[in-house]
């Protein structure tokens, strides 16, 4: 009985440290906010995300591609903290719900989420070079990289 009392305890407190652990490391993706042009577009196509803060613990962000003025992709995206972890958000009109991405590590120049049951991508990485970002998709053995610029 002692050891059940025990075991449940420390599973409590890993709970609720894990959780202030995700909020308290919330903040370290702040630097992602602001507007971000794609640099790496095919001839007569644009793109960007725009990035800004919702609440506390979360990010609100939207992806958009263009063939000259036509928008031709849209994506709503967000940062939030959810169930004591970060999750990275897209919701895509092709797919029925919002995907949900885990990040998965946050470093001082980047963050990577994962969903290894999604079909692609299963990883995404975000990494920041000054004013310069690089965004790696990648699964299944395929990889899409979206180069971008802060204006």
């Amino acid at each position: 009985m002692k050891q059940l009392f025990l075991l449940s305890t420390l599973m409590i407190i890993a709970t609720a440290t894990f959780g202030q652990a995700a909020a308290s490391d919330f903040p370290k993706l702040h630097w992602l906010t602001g507007t971000w042009k794609k640099t790496n577009n095919k001839p007569g196509r644009s793109g960007s995300e725009q990035w800004e803060h919702s609440t506390p613990a979360a990010l609100k962000g939207i992806g958009i591609r263009l063939q000259g003025k036509d928008t031709t992709f849209t994506e709503k995206l967000a940062l939030l903290v959810k169930d004591d972890s970060i999750y990275y958000v897209a919701d895509v009109p092709e797919n029925k719900a919002p995907i949900y991405f885990k990040v998965t590590a946050i470093h001082p120049n980047g963050f990577t989420c994962e969903n290894p049951q999604h079909d692609f991508p299963k990883k995404i990485v975000y990494e920041i070079a000054g004013k310069h970002l690089k965004v790696t998709t990648s699964g299944d053995g395929k990889t899409a990289l979206f180069l971008f610029e802060k204006e």
